[in-house]
């Protein structure tokens, strides 16, 4: 067989027949012994000089990463570094003003949830019971993933989150919130300019006042210096402000106060958590692959999908705990890796799709298919080895609940690899924030080294940006079409005659039409075979 190129994993040279599959799990298994993280890569099918023929990729991405943590313009669109993992480790940022913003940012967090956990700050008479974060993307799921994982009833406050502009999703939260007077509102958004933050921060500000409310009393701000939301914050009185970095992109923002603060808030251990990722960055900050479980996960990424994405990864963790890992990962990776052109300007559509829910409730969902079905996937199975803290409890002679789920966790791994299914298993001691802290600086890290394997940049979004312009527009057609409505004087139009009369999309027009008439109460549409055939009028 001949040797594989760099750029074509699939072709690596076999996996030696004379190894047993206990020799390989042996040989290519990463344990961190003093944090109880294991790696086992040992069910991907790379050939036996695959680590080798990537060498010079692995080099180079390790040159990057260093630059990067240094203090490099990783992000030229915004002219801005990417300073993440400076949140836990603070020593690292390349000046003494940076250090002390993040030093004096956690210190002042910490304080400010004591304060509150005390009742020494409150709304009113009575103190704090609830907190509602408002957010989206990054601002809302990393606190999400967080309260998921670690939140127990115990905590001292209980957490609930707006993170869309949907209003039937407003008035489900606020239908769980037992009072407003209690409850404490975080605004989370950089610039202060994202509508649907926004749009939930109105609301939010309405349902207070309609209660008879101060809400600056009961609203606290996360956002960029000088943004929309700091200058309304200030004027308002709020009772805090916490800052957010330009250095510090949404989906890698859970380190800095988008989730610190939550955190402390609703009781969790911030230290740990930093700790455990300061201790992962550690372990994979060494520039060699052996070892180093960052850049093999990578590797492994490029490996499946040929180094071009064409496998999905599916995140299987077996912990009810981790349920919205898969969620979180899939804005890490995809945002981070989905892009259109490489850093020469070529265009190359990279990007791994993301998914996953958990085990082993998938085994009675997507794991036929997976099995069975389309190979156009990899799977990375999270082990937790502590079954719970609470006293055992045998539904068997001898066997647990937990039992069980490794069973199936160890016997969904085997099926899949007997049928030609790659996988790779991540095994944790626990759910405990040391570990997850650890397990997202894991991720970090890996999504930066696949992105220098592939030679994207992982730290900017211009999708995501072009997804809002095209909004933008939308909403500005519906007040074309609204007015158009009204001069018509409660004549009926069709989508193509206002079309003609502002030189729009028909289709465009007629779904505004329809968003109008079904939720405008004074607008009415007349039913017909075909979309052009309708009707809309002022009643």
């Amino acid at each position: 067989m001949a040797p594989m190129s760099a750029t074509s994993p699939a072709a690596s040279p076999a996996i030696s027949p004379a190894t047993s599959l206990w020799e390989r799990y042996q040989a290519h298994l990463v344990r961190y012994k003093d944090m109880g993280i294991w790696l086992d890569i040992s069910r991907m099918r790379f050939g036996d000089g695959f680590f080798a023929e990537m060498n010079g990729k692995a080099e180079e991405a390790f040159v990057r990463m260093k630059e990067l943590e240094a203090g490099a313009i990783a992000n030229p669109n915004e002219n801005r570094m990417v300073g993440h993992y400076w949140l836990r480790a603070p020593k690292l940022a390349p000046t003494a003003d940076l250090r002390d913003e993040i030093e004096t940012t956690r210190e002042s967090i910490l304080g400010f949830a004591s304060m509150v956990h005390a009742g020494e700050i409150k709304g009113g008479m009575a103190r704090f019971s609830d907190v509602l974060l408002i957010g989206i993307g990054g601002s809302a799921l990393g606190p999400q993933f967080l309260s998921e994982a670690l939140g127990a009833a115990k905590d001292p406050m209980k957490i609930h989150f707006l993170d869309n502009t949907d209003p039937d999703g407003f008035d489900r939260t606020f239908a769980k919130i037992k009072s407003l007077s209690t409850t404490l509102a975080v605004v989370i958004s950089k610039s202060g300019g994202t509508k649907e933050t926004r749009n939930g921060m109105l609301e939010t500000q309405a349902r207070y006042e309609s209660e008879g409310l101060s809400f600056a009393k009961h609203a606290v701000a996360v956002t960029g210096r000088g943004s929309e939301l700091d200058k309304a914050a200030d004027k308002g009185g709020w009772l805090r402000r916490f800052p957010m970095w330009d250095w510090v992109g949404g989906r890698t923002s859970v380190m800095s106060a988008v989730g610190l603060l939550p955190m402390a808030l609703q009781g969790l251990d911030i230290d740990q958590f930093l700790a455990g990722a300061a201790a992962m960055d550690a372990k994979t900050r060494i520039a060699k692959t052996s070892g180093n479980a960052a850049m093999i996960l990578a590797l492994m990424w490029y490996f499946a999908g040929d180094g071009k994405g064409m496998k999905d990864m599916v995140i299987l963790p077996y912990k009810d705990r981790l349920v919205l890992f898969s969620k979180y990962l899939q804005q890490l990776v995809m945002e981070s890796l989905g892009k259109e052109r490489d850093l020469a300007g070529n265009v190359v559509h990279q990007g791994i799709a993301v998914y996953g829910n958990k085990g082993s409730t998938d085994q009675h969902a997507y794991v036929q298919q997976l099995r069975e079905g389309v190979p156009n996937f990899f799977a990375t199975f999270i082990e937790v080895r502590k079954n719970r803290d609470t006293v055992p409890f045998d539904v068997e002679p001898g066997v647990t609940s937990g039992d069980y789920l490794q069973g199936f966790l160890r016997g969904t791994r085997s099926a899949l690899y007997e049928n030609g299914r790659d996988s790779i298993t991540i095994s944790v001691p626990r759910v405990d924030a040391f570990t997850v802290g650890a397990l997202i600086a894991l991720y970090e890290r890996a999504v930066g080294f696949y992105a220098s394997l592939v030679n994207i940049n992982a730290y900017h979004q211009p999708g995501v940006e072009a997804g809002k312009k095209a909004a933008a527009r939308v909403l500005a057609l519906q007040g074309k079409v609204r007015a158009a409505l009204q001069a018509a004087n409660g004549s009926p139009l069709t989508a193509s005659q206002i079309a003609a009369g502002t030189g729009s999309d028909p289709e465009d027009v007629f779904h505004v039409l329809n968003h109008l008439a079904a939720n405008a109460s004074n607008i009415e549409r007349s039913d017909a075979e075909a979309p052009g055939h309708e009707t809309f009028r002022f009643r």
